[in-house]
């Protein structure tokens, strides 16, 4: 098997991304962001770590209890590095650490110390300096550090989302990637579906496709979701039973070097839809393809939302779910009731991706960005619709880069259409 788990970004990446920060700093000034700390799960037990995206984004370093200093001082840019020291019992027990030594070199960066200094070198290397840009209150651990130093700080967050925000081709490789993994993932899953195996066991199997192809952890809680578990958004106690006759959503996607695909797909547990799920299933559907020619360049998630909610209002109306006249209906996105959910979010490093959305997700969208189109439908048992449709929840989800040529699906290896997705789970 091809080690793709080995893939990184180049480290001079993380060298460009410094250099636009320092490109955007005022003249005498530092700017500082902390990594997140190993996190207790229970007793002496932790999570195992995973580093701040923001931290990740400018350095690259996955170990906890680490800061990155960026000072801009005449014109003159300098990255430090704090981090733990080499610790050979430590090490021992849990693992090899950089070390000051080596993280200089390692990781292009000026200087570096060990994290117990951090408060005196911070201190010492803010002398003169008239500016700091921290995001108070991201990681606590920092905001004291910071307060002996600056009584107010400059917000790095709106700066660094939006770099994110336009992902370079070295990261859209990776996310594709991630998609890719996500959508076997999905097709394993599809395979392995029947009635009374339990949400938890195809749990298992889609953790499974992806640790086998690199990539350890899921980007998100794995939502498996039969039956009316559906309507619950973000439901994932994943310990139900999975009933024949049912639908199966499944909001599932890896994490591949650190970025996250994000697929939904609902499909039926015994293989074959009724007339009641075929007939709402295709609404969602066809209301995600409308979106989708909305989301080019120049365009928006609201315009896209609004063709996709136009799209449902028509479906609804016609299979009697909701009544009344469509002008109004459409004039009172009466279609919010089942579509309890915005069309989609930004992709990378986050599942749910920072980024300004601008008034009401109007942003024109730009070449570089990776969203999510995920149109859906929730119809819990009590809702006054016809008997058929009670119970039912859909979701479609594939994940998007905006091209020049207007968009390019990094999820299409994961099929969506009826007749596909039935013709995979006849044969197994």
């Amino acid at each position: 098997m091809d080690l793709a788990y080995l893939a990184e970004l180049p480290k001079e990446e993380f060298v460009l991304r410094r250099q636009r920060v320092f490109e955007q700093m005022q003249d005498n000034s530092a700017l500082i962001v902390f990594t997140e700390t190993e996190k207790r799960r229970n007793n002496d037990c932790d999570y195992l770590f995973r580093a701040d995206s923001y931290f990740w984004y400018l350095t690259g370093f996955n170990e906890p209890q680490s800061a990155l200093l960026l000072i801009k001082k005449e014109g003159l840019c300098r990255s430090i590095l704090f981090l733990r020291e080499r610790d050979p019992l430590m090490e021992t027990w849990h693992g090899k650490r950089l070390g000051v030594a080596q993280a200089p070199s390692v990781l292009n960066m000026n200087e570096a110390f060990g994290i117990t200094q951090i408060q005196a070198i911070f201190a010492e290397k803010m002398q003169n300096l008239t500016a700091c840009y921290y995001a108070q209150g991201w990681q606590t651990w920092g905001d004291a550090i910071v307060q002996s130093c600056f009584d107010e700080v400059i917000d790095w967050r709106p700066m660094l989302s939006e770099m994110r925000l336009i992902k370079s081709e070295a990261e859209i490789a990776l996310i594709q990637q991630a998609c890719h993994i996500s959508a076997l993932a999905h097709i394993r899953a599809m395979k392995q579906t029947r009635p009374n195996r339990y949400e938890l066991e195809i749990e298992g199997e889609i953790q499974h496709e992806f640790s086998r192809f690199g990539a350890r952890f899921p980007a998100y809680n794995s939502i498996v979701a039969s039956g009316e578990n559906a309507c619950i958004l973000h439901y994932n106690d994943n310990n139900a039973v999975l009933q024949d006759g049912d639908l199966l959503l499944i909001d599932a996607g890896a994490e591949f070097a650190h970025y996250a695909g994000d697929i939904t797909r609902t499909f039926p547990i015994n293989g074959k839809f009724n007339e009641a799920q075929r007939a709402l299933y295709q609404l969602v559907l066809d209301s995600m393809k409308a979106a989708v020619k909305y989301l080019v360049p120049n365009s928006s998630f609201k315009a896209a939302n609004e063709v996709a909610m136009e799209v449902m209002t028509d479906g609804l109306l016609a299979l009697g779910i909701l009544k009344g006249e469509r002008e109004m209906l459409l004039a009172e996105k009466a279609v919010k009731r089942f579509y309890l959910h915005s069309l989609g979010h930004w992709l990378g490093l986050d599942v749910h991706d920072v980024g300004d959305y601008g008034q009401e997700k109007d942003r024109p969208l730009q070449i570089g960005m990776v969203l999510t189109v995920e149109p859906g439908l929730y119809i819990p048992s009590d809702a006054d619709v016809p008997e058929q449709y009670k119970g039912i929840g859909i979701r479609i989800e594939d994940n998007l880069l905006i091209t020049e040529y207007g968009n390019k699906n990094l999820t299409s290896g994961c099929p969506k259409e009826i007749a596909d997705i039935e013709a995979i789970m006849a044969n197994h």
